[in-house]
């Protein structure tokens, strides 16, 4: 019988490896725990959730939901074991984690096909098909042999995003276009402040709620990914002097000059989503909703990513793998989960269930396969094979990576049906395409 490595049983191994063992194609599944603790796990479980209890929503025209039904529709171990599992909480889909562990773990052990390997693997099999989805907390021994793999300056370790926003949310009658100097072309978007604005936001910022984080994730505070609310508190002017400095532009139209500004930079091909230029932020999400919203220009902001700072390991998804996930220097490993680049416990899961339908086809000799782009998850690939290399960071689902309705639909509620719709099509098409 063929075989296929798994390393790693959090949620894509998990998934990734129950797809396979379901084409009845035999899988060692490698999870180093309890042999080797990490510094968040706190079992042995396989799927074991380390931060929130939450799958997040699970409303059917948001696109966390629209993501959930894809997965149903590719079979999703998981979900079916969230089912189970569930506890209330409102609109999203939480769960017991204890619970929920405990029944990843036993329908993988209920697989014959599926050994369960308590190891920690040091360097990926040379000549066998494997997938990797060690995690955001890969050993150091693995990612050591990833560095070798892909170059050195392809994984990194320390993910501090800032927070990305919709292009349809901005008001742009206060907002213009310019780079610093005039310096090529008009690339930023720019939202100046005043100094009453600016003093206004400062004062939220430095009183800001933040996450404690974990211990492991402490050094972020003193190194170059300072957190925007922390490089606040070193003086009132630090940010003008940093990531809101405003030299080099000029409002157009006014012989005034801002106070300070804060740029917005494009992160997609369709220019749908703009990410926010040196915020890196560890406020909590409400308060980023609060306190990013005080700022001219985005009092309608809706965020497709919020800022995030802690330990991840990823490798440079854009460089490194095809929209299949296979490697492109190596066709015989594929990569899964947040190791991706796709930030979240479902867009993870998403992953490992398409690394192994592509694992699966490729040992059957058939091309590989991936989602329309239309699709939640065929966009995420999309968004983590084909982003720029120069400051790919991570990214969750949301439906600014959809690409627009034609003709396009002002209202928001009924473009979001039209995306769910269109989506569960697309999705529906890929399924059955999986047949042949």
């Amino acid at each position: 019988m063929q075989q296929v490595n798994v390393i790693g049983g959090g949620l894509a191994g998990c998934e990734a490896a129950y797809y396979l063992a379901q084409k009845g194609i035999r899988v060692r599944l490698w999870e180093m725990r309890p042999q080797k603790a990490t510094a968040v796990h706190r079992t042995a479980d396989l799927g074991e959730l380390v931060c929130s209890n939450s799958l997040k929503s699970d409303q059917p025209n948001t696109a966390q939901g629209l993501l959930k039904r894809e997965m149903r529709i590719l079979g999703s171990l998981l979900l079916s074991c969230a089912e189970k599992a569930r506890v209330p909480a409102g609109s999203a889909l939480a769960v017991d984690r204890e619970l929920f562990a405990g029944l990843v773990s036993q329908a993988i052990l209920a697989c014959p096909s599926i050994e369960l390997c308590r190891e920690e693997v040091n360097r990926v099999p040379t000549g066998e098909l494997s997938i990797v989805a060690s995690g955001p907390l890969t050993s150091e021994a693995l990612a050591a042999d990833l560095r070798r793999i892909t170059g050195e300056e392809n994984l990194f370790f320390y993910d501090a995003v800032a927070p990305s926003i919709s292009a349809d949310s901005l008001d742009m009658n206060k907002i213009f276009r310019a780079s610093r100097y005039g310096k090529g072309s008009a690339d930023y978007l720019n939202c100046p402040l005043d100094r009453e604005e600016y003093e206004s936001f400062y004062e939220n910022l430095i009183n800001a709620d933040i996450m404690a984080g974990h211990s492991i994730d402490k050094s972020l505070f003193f190194n170059a990914c300072m957190p925007v609310e922390v490089l606040a508190r070193r003086g009132k002017d630090a940010l003008r002097y940093g990531p809101m400095r405003p030299v080099g532009l000029e409002i157009p139209g006014s012989s005034k000059r801002a106070y300070a500004v804060l740029q917005l930079r494009q992160e997609d091909k369709a220019g749908t989503i703009y990410g926010m230029v040196g915020f890196q932020t560890r406020m909590r999400w409400g308060e980023q909703d609060r306190i990013i919203r005080l700022i001219p220009g985005l009092e309608q902001a809706e965020f497709v990513r919020y800022g995030v700072m802690h330990r991840n390991t990823y490798i440079n998804s854009p460089k490194l793998l095809w929209p299949s996930l296979q490697c492109k220097k190596r066709p015989e490993i594929f990569f899964a989960g947040q190791i991706t680049g796709v930030e979240g416990y479902m867009e993870s899961a998403a992953t490992g269930i398409i690394a192994g339908i592509n694992a699966a086809r490729q040992l059957q000799g058939k091309a590989l396969l991936t989602p329309h782009k239309a699709t939640i998850i065929g966009a995420l690939l999309d968004f983590i094979s084909s982003s720029s290399c120069q400051d790919f960071q991570p990214m969750n689902a949301n439906f600014g990576l959809l690409p627009p309705m034609e003709p396009p639909i002002k209202d928001k509620v009924q473009r979001y049906l039209a995306y769910v719709e269109r989506a569960l099509n697309k999705m529906g098409e890929f399924s059955e395409s999986l047949l042949n």
